[in-house]
């Protein structure tokens, strides 16, 4: 070896994904799992930058903070999304619309991901299953519903248009009007 250290960056959107890279990359000295491409640069363009502008960009977000901000999201460097767009900072686990933000439980962020990466796709309750809580599921989706109720709330919290549709005995979608 050189002396340089080495970072592995693994991307997987999905929990299970994640599993699997966490146990492909265990023997590996540094490694970073993060849910999207976006997050990967938002992390490297947070290490590239000079330390005085690292720190006043990374400062923790408060953990006691109630569960509702009104307090507009921190810009990112990329670009981001608009504002008035509904999104999913992954890295604090919050939803946001138009600069408000509302927490999200670790199960409600998981489903949500795949909701608001692709609005209006129809998602079946089985693939739902499988790709937030990672088991195939048959009997009653009243755990499901359960979550979609949680979502439902914390929309109409956030003032946003948006809502989540099912579609009886195919699946859900996320529609933003």
């Amino acid at each position: 070896m050189s002396g340089i250290a080495s970072l592995v960056i693994g991307i997987a959107s999905s929990p299970a994904h994640r599993r699997q890279l966490a146990q492909l990359f265990g023997g590996t000295e540094a490694f970073l799992i993060v849910s999207s491409v976006d997050q990967a640069r938002r992390f490297l363009d947070v290490v590239r930058r000079p330390a005085a502008a690292a720190s006043v960009r990374a400062a923790p977000a408060e953990r006691a903070a109630p569960a509702e901000r009104t307090a507009p999201a921190e810009p990112v460097a990329d670009g981001g999304p608009p504002a008035s767009e509904l999104s999913i900072d992954s890295d604090r686990r919050v939803l946001c619309w138009q600069g408000r933000e509302i927490d999200l439980t670790p199960l409600e962020h998981d489903f949500l991901r795949c909701l608001v990466g692709t609005p209006g796709h129809m998602w079946s309750y089985q693939r739902l299953h499988r790709e937030v809580w990672g088991t195939e599921h048959l009997g009653r989706r009243s755990d499901m519903h359960s979550v979609v109720r949680r979502i439902r709330r914390k929309l109409v919290r956030l003032g946003a248009s948006a809502t989540i549709h099912a579609v009886r005995g195919v699946g859900l979608r996320l529609t933003v009007y």
